[in-house]
């Protein structure tokens, strides 16, 4: 009955203006289970599963998508319900919350371009980083082997033997083989094994030789206007997300006013 009498005093717009908000809302909590559901996919397909190292899950870098994953879907619940419901506490929360995530995005935005002449620089650090505790680090092959893998890439730009001394001095990831499934089926975990060693004719057909680093660059220069355009628009819907959780507020207190 109260919310009967509430949209009494809505307008069509403002009509429209709720049940957007709660349809972005909506879609943005699928995103959010999306990213929730990616979190827990890396760190369930992880090798530290399988070798029962389940106290190193703590560090492990898969529980940033997750975090966010779960937050994300927390925040754009808020705004469903607080929408539908007409809920003065949690739209206020939802409109605090995404206006200080506004002003990150602007600051992070800031920052970036002040140190746009170093990003690669950094990328490239971190690469070699990678590179260094590849064979000792579990999160650091995770995410090394994804990039390879979709990428299909040769960690860094240097040919260099960076694996530690044995057997696998001076290869490669299986990740970074042309083929790495022996008859389309069985992963071959070694089909990298002195790979550098070769000469680079015979290497090419073994193992891709590009680095990474350029294929990361590459990557974002192909898909540059699909990232400005999805940054444009997720920044636009924040905006706009705020504004309309502002209006119906407004309309909220109009009616206790004239109640």
């Amino acid at each position: 009955m109260r919310q009967f009498l509430l949209t009494g005093y809505y307008s069509l717009m403002d009509y429209f203006l709720k049940y957007f908000l709660f349809l972005c809302n909506l879609v943005f909590t699928v995103l959010g289970l999306v990213v929730l559901g990616l979190g827990i996919w890396g760190l369930s397909s992880k090798e530290s599963f399988a070798q029962e190292k389940i106290g190193t899950i703590g560090t492990d870098p898969m529980l940033i998508l997750l975090t966010l994953g779960f937050l994300l879907t927390l925040l754009c619940l808020t705004g469903c319900v607080g929408a539908l419901r007409e809920n003065c506490c949690l739209l206020k929360m939802f409109s605090v919350i995404v206006l200080v995530l506004i002003t990150i995005q602007v600051l992070f935005a800031i920052v970036a371009y002040t140190v746009q002449d170093q990003i690669e620089g950094y990328l490239r650090s971190g690469m070699l980083a990678a590179m260094a505790g590849y064979q000792d680090d579990l999160d650091l092959r995770f995410i090394t082997d994804e990039i390879q893998l979709g990428l299909q890439c040769l960690g860094y730009d240097l040919f260099n033997c960076y694996f530690t001394p044995g057997v696998l001095a001076c290869g490669v990831p299986s990740t970074c083989c042309v083929d790495p499934l022996e008859n389309g089926t069985v992963w071959n975990s070694q089909c990298g094994v002195r790979a550098q060693v070769m000469d680079e004719f015979t290497a090419q057909s073994v193992i891709f030789l590009g680095g990474c680093l350029g294929g990361i660059s590459r990557w974002i220069e192909q898909h540059e206007g699909l990232i400005g355009t999805v940054g444009v628009v997720v920044f636009g819907v924040q905006i706009l997300a705020v504004f309309i959780a502002t209006r119906l507020l407004e309309n909220i207190h109009r009616h206790k006013a004239h109640a």
